[in-house]
Parts: structure tokens; sequence; C-alpha cells
């Protein structure tokens, strides 16, 4: 069996009639759906625009239970019943001051006695020459004004005895003069005693101050009107060591 090959006239031959029939249907299909074509675009531009939820409507409002009270009617609450003031209590405040270091200071102005005069605590060479004065003068023979129309204080009781020897000065032969200073109160009592001027033992200094304190009693100082008023003594204690002497 021999195979014939068609010639290319035969295929365009055959090729028309198939393509006026595609392009029948197309143009058939295009006036089907009334499409009209337009070679300048679309006539008309889209417009957008949001679209706002409407809000929503308000709550309704809110109005209080109405409690209905059993107390009769007409008369006016007792005053200071249904309502009381909270206490607002606060504790007091814890203020701790510092300590204060104490100021050595006169009860007079300008008084001294002996060699020391005024309110310092260490011996100076002073003006005065024996008592007690608030002037600068010598006591009772000076030209000074003395105590005045004050009389000075004078001492009713209370003395310091050779027993009250400290055993650990007496153990170590220690003695020496105590001098010191202290305030006779109104009251004829002691206070404040100082060592100004020490023996060169403690025991001795503070033995001597000790016992002014607790023993010595005094009838105060008076003003001119014959009312007592506080003052200054200062004096020496001596502590006297005797030595047995030694046997043979």
């Amino acid at each position: 069996m021999a195979l014939v090959r068609s010639d290319w006239r035969d295929r365009l031959r055959a090729a028309i009639p198939t393509g006026v029939i595609v392009g029948g249907l197309g143009y058939a299909l295009v006036l089907g759906l009334g499409i009209a074509p337009s070679p300048s675009g679309p006539s008309e531009a889209l417009d957008s625009f949001d679209v706002t939820p409407p809000k929503p409507p308000p709550p309704p409002p809110v109005r209080p239970k109405r409690i209905e009270s059993h107390r009769p009617r007409g008369a006016a609450a007792p005053p200071n019943i249904r309502s009381q003031a909270t206490p607002v209590v606060a504790p007091p405040p814890l203020v701790v001051l510092p300590p204060v270091s104490p100021v050595i200071a006169a009860p007079v102005a300008g008084t001294g006695a002996d060699p020391s005069q005024g309110a310092s605590d260490k011996p100076g060479p002073g003006t005065g020459a024996g008592g007690i004065g608030n002037g600068t003068g010598s006591g009772g023979s000076g030209d000074g004004d003395g105590y005045g129309d004050e009389t000075p204080p004078r001492r009713i009781k209370g003395r310091i005895k050779d027993s009250d020897y400290p055993e650990a000065a007496a153990d170590a032969g220690a003695s020496g003069t105590v001098q010191v200073r202290y305030f006779v109160n109104v009251d004829g009592r002691v206070s404040g005693c100082v060592v100004t001027k020490s023996s060169g033992n403690a025991a001795l200094d503070e033995t001597t101050c000790r016992l002014i304190e607790q023993r010595y009693r005094y009838d105060p100082s008076r003003d001119a009107d014959g009312r007592p008023v506080r003052s200054i003594i200062v004096v020496n204690q001596d502590w006297v060591l005797e030595r047995l002497p030694a046997e043979r």
C-alpha cells in the first residue's frame, strides 16, 4: 500500500472553511452578550466612599432603687445618731534628743572664792584673797563689794573622817590635797561637786566629792531680804596618810 502525501494547497483549502466557522461563532457570542467594545476605555470612573456604621443607642438611665424606710414620717431624725465621725488617732512622735553637754556656769555673775573666781573649772590666779565674794576685792578686809548685804552659807552638818581614807589609796601610799568646788542649794544640800585641782590619786579625788555631796548640809546663803539663794564654795581637803614608825 502506497502512502500519498497531501499538497499544501489542499490543506489551505480545508483550513479556510474552518476559520470562517470559528469567526462566525465568535461574532455571534459577542452579539449575544451585548458587549460593545470601546477603543477609548470606560467612560466613567468608579467613585470610592467609606461606610460609617450607625451609632449604638444610648444606655437606658440608671435609677437608684428606692428603699422603703420603716421610720415614722413627719419628724426629724435625732442629731448624731445615724452618722458618727471616724476617730483618727496618731501616736505621739518619738523624738530622741541628742545628749547635751553640761555647761559650767555660776548662778550669780562674778562670784568667786579663794584663788578661783567665776565659772571656770580650772584654777586661776583670781583677784580674791579669802571668803566668797562676787566682786574683785579681797574678802572682808578688801575694797571689793564681797557678799554685800548677803550672808554667806554656814555648814551645820557633815565632815570627812580619817576612817574614810580610801583603801586603794592607802595601799598605794598615796596622799595629797584635793581642791573641789560645789554648789550649796537653797535647801542647804550640796550638788555639782567637781575637782578643780587633783591630788594625783583618782581614789582620793572621787571620795572627796562623793562624801561632800552625801554628808555636808548648810544653812544657805541669804539675800538682803532674808531669802535663801544658791551659792558656790571652793575648799581644799587634805588627805594625810599616817605612817607608823618602823620597829627596831
